[in-house]
């Protein structure tokens, strides 16, 4: 396994500022935003695939810093409402499969999409219960009449261009949890996984180290993100929380740092669950820490995956 970083943490540097400095820690991969909610500060597709000047320096810009891109990430709601959202979402997805087919790069990472509750809508509507039942109505169509055409049409896009799409399970989106994505898997085969981020997992009360278990080779790439769990704040208002992330004292649940929220013997059994899983790619730092800043988070990211996580590299063993 190779240490990482998504790398729309250094969007106010340039490409080669963020990479030298990635590289300066130790990192030995970097996932890179594509659009959607993250942006693309480091790289446009479009614009890459037109000018092959441009689609040669930014590959040498890895290469010759021995970096590797895990995964051209655009995180966004193809299945958007709001048509123009959605119509700006879909063609930076379809954009950065393509560029990733022509890099030679396995994963494209994206959210599963949430539409609305009819054709009429304008915002996303995600489904957490069965009563009202018009709640499960809405799931269905949503399902059947949203989602499954278009994630049948675009897995198959990717699969001709050999391309894996890792879909983060996300609350907001319809694949959140283990039970959602298989019936996204159902749909798009084998080219659609996961992009597993247990920081998503923590607050809902699951076990990442299960859900592991259970997706095995379904998994794609990892993000390495912790959860802090309030448990006052819990006890009192539960796990679905609408403060701002900002508002860290009132909330249930916050976004840290790894080991600022779960400590080195979760980490080490996850790694470890990674590893029978059959995944050798990379864990790459997501920095959502609203306590700590840029620097230190990131850097404290860094250190605790080599002191603690990459303890955990294979060695022959005296019997073998």
């Amino acid at each position: 396994m190779k240490i990482g970083v998504f790398a729309v943490l250094f969007a106010q540097k340039s490409l080669d500022e963020a990479l030298d400095y990635i590289k300066a820690t130790g990192c030995e991969a970097v996932e890179i935003g594509t659009g959607g909610y993250p942006g693309n500060a480091h790289c446009n597709p479009v614009e890459l695939l037109d000018d092959e000047d441009k689609f040669a320096a930014f590959k040498h810009a890895f290469v010759s810093r021995g970096l590797e891109i895990s995964a051209l990430s655009c995180h966004g709601n193809p299945l958007h409402p709001n048509k123009e959202i959605a119509s700006k979402h879909n063609e930076e997805f379809i954009a950065t499969i393509e560029l990733a087919s022509k890099l030679g790069v396995k994963n494209v990472i994206n959210f599963s999409g949430c539409p609305g509750d009819s054709e009429t809508s304008q915002r996303p509507n995600w489904v957490t219960c069965p009563w009202p039942p018009d709640f499960l109505d809405i799931l269905e169509w949503q399902w059947e009449s949203v989602a499954r055409p278009y994630w049948e049409e675009t897995a198959a896009l990717a699969d001709t261009r050999g391309v894996r799409i890792a879909i983060e399970l996300h609350p907001g989106f319809l694949a959140y949890h283990t039970e959602s994505f298989l019936r996204l898997r159902e749909i798009g085969g084998e080219a659609i996984g996961v992009n597993f981020d247990p920081s998503h997992l923590f607050w809902q009360g699951m076990d990442p180290l299960v859900c592991v278990r259970e997706l095995g080779d379904m998994i794609y790439h990892v993000h390495m993100k912790d959860t802090w769990l309030d448990k006052p704040n819990i006890s009192r208002n539960g796990v679905l929380d609408t403060k701002k992330y900002t508002d860290e004292i009132h909330r249930s649940w916050i976004f840290r740092t790894i080991g600022y929220g779960h400590g080195q013997e979760f980490w080490k059994a996850f790694v470890s669950e990674l590893r029978l899983a059959g995944y050798d790619g990379a864990l790459s730092i997501e920095h959502e820490d609203s306590i700590l800043s840029i620097n230190e988070g990131f850097t404290k990211a860094v250190n605790f995956l080599k002191e603690t996580v990459l303890t955990e590299d294979r060695t022959a063993a005296w019997w073998v």
